[in-house]
C-alpha cells in the first residue's frame, strides 16, 4: 500500500477546497460540471474514470465545509447501478438515496429513492416524502411513505459492500469536520489575548488541541486505509470501515467540543460555525451504528481470527 497522496489527489484537494470556500452552497449541477458526481464512474458512461481514492478526497473536503448535497447517499449506491443510471448521476440529472432505515438521508435533494425488498434493491416509485427539521440543517433527514417497487437496480447481496462504502465516506467526512474545527481553534488560540497573554500559551488551551491533532491523524490514517480497502475490494474492507468510522467520529466530536471551549464565550453562540461542525460530527457518530457497536464488530473480527 502506497500511503503517499498522488499529484492528482493533491491537485483535486486544492481545487475542491478553493471551490467550496468560494461556493459554500453549490448545486448538484455545479458538482456535476466539476466531475464530482461521476468521479468514479467509467469514462464510457460519462464519468471521470477515477478510483474511490480520488473520490475520497472530495468526501473529506465535503465534510470540512459541511456540503449540503446528496453526495454521500449517491456515492454509496453508484457503483451498484447500471451504466445508464451511472451516466445520469455523472451528468447531474439524477441523485440517489437508499431507504434502509425509518430516517432517510438527503431526502430533500435526492431525485431517486432505492429500497430493499427480498433479494433485490428496487427503485421506489409513487412515494411521498416528508423532510424533517434536524439539528444539522446541512444534512436533512426525512421519511418516505407509500410507493411501490419499480425497476430492479441490483441484488441485495451488495449491501455489505455498500455499508463499507457508506461508513468509509462518513469517516472521511468526520476527519474533514474535525480538521476544520481544529484549524479554527488553533487560529483563535494563536491570536486571542487574555490577561496580557496569547491564550494558546496556556496549557489548559493548548494541550487539549494537541490531543485532538493526534486523534485526528490516527483517524485520518484509518479512514484512508478503509478507502484503500474499498477501492481495491479488499476482504478487510468491512472491518477497516468499522474501525475508521468509530475512531473518526469520536475524534471529530472531541475536536469540536475542545474547539468550542477554546473559543470561550463566542464558541457557545449559535451563529458560530463551530456549532454546525459539532452537529455534523454528532450526526455522523450516531448514524447507522455507534462507535461502541463498531468496535465490537472489530473485536469480533479479531477474536474470530479474521486478522491481526
Amino acid at each position: 500500500m502506497d500511503l503517499a497522496f498522488t499529484p492528482l489527489q493533491d491537485e483535486l484537494r486544492s481545487q475542491a477546497r478553493s471551490f467550496l470556500e468560494a461556493t459554500p452552497s453549490p448545486t448538484w449541477s455545479q458538482l456535476a460540471d466539476l466531475g464530482w458526481t461521476g468521479a468514479s464512474v467509467a469514462e464510457e458512461h460519462g464519468g471521470a474514470g477515477l478510483t474511490f481514492l480520488e473520490e475520497a478526497v472530495l468526501h473529506e473536503e465535503a465534510g470540512r465545509t459541511l456540503l449540503h448535497a446528496p453526495l454521500w447517499s449517491t456515492s454509496c449506491l453508484i457503483p451498484f447501478l447500471d451504466g445508464a443510471d451511472q451516466g445520469a448521476v455523472a451528468s447531474g440529472e439524477a441523485s440517489w438515496t437508499l431507504a434502509l432505515a425509518p430516517l432517510v438521508p438527503d431526502l430533500d435533494a435526492a431525485t431517486n429513492v432505492a429500497v430493499v425488498g427480498g433479494d433485490t434493491i428496487w427503485e421506489l416509485e409513487g412515494f411521498e416524502r416528508e423532510v424533517l427539521a434536524t439539528n444539522d440543517v446541512s444534512r436533512p433527514l426525512g421519511v418516505v411513505s407509500g410507493g411501490e417497487p419499480g425497476r430492479a437496480l441490483c441484488s441485495s447481496e451488495v449491501l455489505p459492500a455498500l455499508r463499507s462504502r457508506s461508513l468509509t465516506i462518513l469517516a472521511l467526512e468526520a476527519v474533514g469536520v474535525g480538521q476544520r474545527a481544529l484549524e479554527l481553534a488553533v487560529e483563535y488560540a494563536r491570536t486571542r489575548e487574555q490577561f496580557g497573554r496569547i491564550v494558546g500559551t496556556y496549557q489548559a488551551v493548548s494541550h487539549p488541541l494537541a490531543s485532538s491533532y493526534l486523534e485526528l491523524e490516527l483517524a485520518r490514517s484509518l479512514a484512508w486505509w478503509a478507502a484503500w480497502c474499498v477501492a481495491n475490494d479488499e476482504p478487510d474492507a468491512a472491518v477497516a470501515a468499522a474501525a475508521a468510522k468509530a475512531e473518526a467520529a469520536e475524534a471529530a466530536v472531541a475536536a469540536c467540543e475542545r474547539a468550542i471551549q477554546a473559543h470561550g464565550g463566542i464558541g457557545f453562540t449559535w451563529e458560530h460555525v463551530l456549532h454546525r461542525l459539532y452537529k455534523r460530527a454528532l450526526g455522523i457518530q450516531s448514524w447507522e451504528a455507534s462507535s461502541a457497536q463498531l468496535r465490537a464488530e472489530v473485536a469480533s473480527h479479531l477474536l474470530d481470527g479474521g486478522g491481526a
